[in-house]
């Protein structure tokens, strides 16, 4: 089933039913508000049938409210990114983070996605922070470092704040948390900008660095332009050394094995980081911090192998796991890491709630599959159903789906770890995270600092997903198909996991590359050691 679905989704990428030139029309052209209302419509009873927890935060009358004054307010024709404005925040009221509007903008033809490729707009390099009401560039992959720590104030005649405001209405968080909005609003401002202004080749940015305010643009640039530059010139100073045969095997093996490493640790292009980070603090490796960035790409089994053999070799007292900005990713790798932190029997997850004995057939056949795919799918329907069959009952009215693999109950890793764990959270941690984190945080297991999570402590809809484009506008709507919690529960309902220890960052601990949440575990560590010790002494 895996293998079909990895095979479906790659058919469904490179495969299009529709022309570049028809789509792009579409979507630039004025929409009637009968056809638009007619989008609504559609829209809403797909959520009805396929999402499982509709109403879980919202109620059906308040839904219904917003739905119907969404389409008393079309009076008249918009363009697709108009009416994108008015509908993503609507369908934010569903309070359920998996639900989203997807963006909808011109499509390009081989020959200029080729073109495009070789180019960049540098603005994108950037990497944002928002703290204290403020848009910061927090990091910047390009080559101007010195902008890193300035203030975004306006982006061409747009005020930041006005910017932030509007977007922070298209997308939602889990239930009532709030912890996500200025989190996840930094973090994907490059894509909110370009879903709200479309393709552009420059910008015009307004700075402030600490009492200097000044106009920066960014342009459209060729992505070697710079490095084939240097190249050139290194290519005239030096001249070619000739390697050995020895040298030539010591080059192939130090690559392969850079690549095993990148696999590993799941290395991430763009900012030459990784997914997957772990090193030893402190004296005698009493400590250990492992970062993950999220739960997506990599071997992840062979580097918490790894892990967990290292420190059981060390016997480390300490583990830091940091999830600030994880945004989620595979059950199979929250599970498996899960085997190696608890010191007991587990279940991982609960049987997920869904509104259909063919879940999996619903994601196949949804209309944004191209039609090639839908064929082929509707060969191995048989299979597909009986598969889903197997796995689907009817408990309480309600139908469930069993990932039988996740909620059996099993035993701990053998090399499982037994020490103290400390876990580093904030709005940003979502789904997967936020999974991990309820069972830690539910079986006391580990100490929590940070932020609440902007995933539910009680789980949320996703596991697999069906993505629906209204017929009119062209506008995709992804919604999750299948309840996904674990055993763990809280009250009230509709909010994250909390820290015991509740720190957030501020723009001073910014400018002075101060970690708050981090250097309170190795202090709290610190104080404990230094305790230990003491009385150890007396005794």
């Amino acid at each position: 089933m895996k293998h079909f679905l990895v095979f479906i989704l790659i058919l469904a990428y490179f495969t299009s039913c529709n022309s570049v030139k028809k789509y792009n029309e579409q979507i630039t052209k004025l929409h009637t508000p009968e056809d638009l209302k007619t989008d609504v419509d559609k829209l809403y009873n797909q959520l009805q049938k396929h999402h499982p927890r509709l109403y879980q935060y919202t109620s059906k009358a308040d839904l219904d409210y917003k739905f119907d004054s969404l389409k008393q307010s079309i009076i008249k024709p918009l363009n697709t990114r108009e009416f994108y404005k008015k509908i993503a925040p609507v369908v934010t009221y569903v309070k359920q983070g998996h639900v989203s509007t997807a963006y909808t903008v011109k499509r390009f033809t081989k020959k200029e996605r080729k073109k495009l490729k070789k180019q960049k707009l540098d603005f994108y390099d950037l990497e944002f922070e928002f703290l204290n009401d403020k848009l910061l560039v927090k990091n910047n992959y390009g080559k101007d470092s010195t902008i890193i720590g300035s203030e975004i104030i306006k982006i061409e005649n747009d005020s930041v704040s006005k910017l932030i405001k509007d977007y922070k209405t298209r997308f939602a968080s889990d239930g009532f948390n709030t912890t996500l909005h200025n989190r996840f609003v930094a973090k994907g401002f490059s894509v909110f900008y370009t879903r709200d202004k479309g393709f552009l080749d420059s910008l015009n940015v307004t700075l402030k660095h600490k009492d200097s305010v000044y106009i920066k643009s960014f342009n459209r640039i060729a992505k070697e332009e710079k490095q084939d530059e240097k190249d050139s010139l290194e290519v005239e100073k030096a001249k070619p050394i000739k390697l050995t045969k020895q040298q030539k095997k010591d080059r192939r093996i130090a690559q392969r094995n850079k690549l095993k490493f990148n696999k590993k640790h799941g290395f991430i292009s763009k900012s030459k980081t990784y997914t997957r980070n772990f090193k030893f603090t402190g004296k005698d490796s009493a400590v250990a911090y492992m970062k993950i960035r999220g739960f997506t790409n990599g071997n992840y089994k062979k580097f918490y192998k790894d892990v967990f053999t290292k420190l059981d070799s060390a016997k480390t007292q300490n583990l830091i796991l940091d999830l600030r900005d994880n945004g989620g990713g595979r059950i199979a790798e929250i599970d498996y890491l899960y085997s190696y932190l608890t010191t007991k029997d587990y279940q991982f997850l609960n049987e997920s709630e869904v509104n259909s004995r063919i879940p999996f057939l619903k994601f196949l056949m949804s209309n944004t599959m191209p039609n090639s795919a839908k064929v082929f799918s509707g060969l191995f329907s048989p299979f597909i159903a009986a598969h889903n069959l197997i796995n689907t009952h009817k408990k309480d009215g309600k139908l469930y789906y069993k990932f039988r693999k996740y909620t059996k109950t099993k035993a701990p890793k053998p090399l499982h770890y037994k020490g103290d764990i400390y876990v580093l959270i904030n709005g940003n941690s979502f789904s997967a995270s936020s999974l991990i984190s309820a069972q830690l945080k539910g079986n006391n297991r580990a100490v929590f600092i940070g932020e609440e999570t902007g995933g539910a402590y009680n789980g949320t809809v996703a596991g697999i997903y069906k993505v629906y484009q209204m017929p009119n506008s062209k506008i995709k709507v992804r919604m999750g198909l299948m309840q996904v919690d674990t055993p763990q529960k809280q009250s009230p309902d509709g909010y994250g996991v909390k820290p015991d220890i509740e720190i957030a960052p501020t723009i001073s601990d910014r400018v002075e590359g101060k970690d708050p949440e981090l250097e309170w575990v190795l202090n709290k560590i610190e104080t404990n050691t230094s305790t230990v010790l003491n009385t150890s002494q007396k005794i």
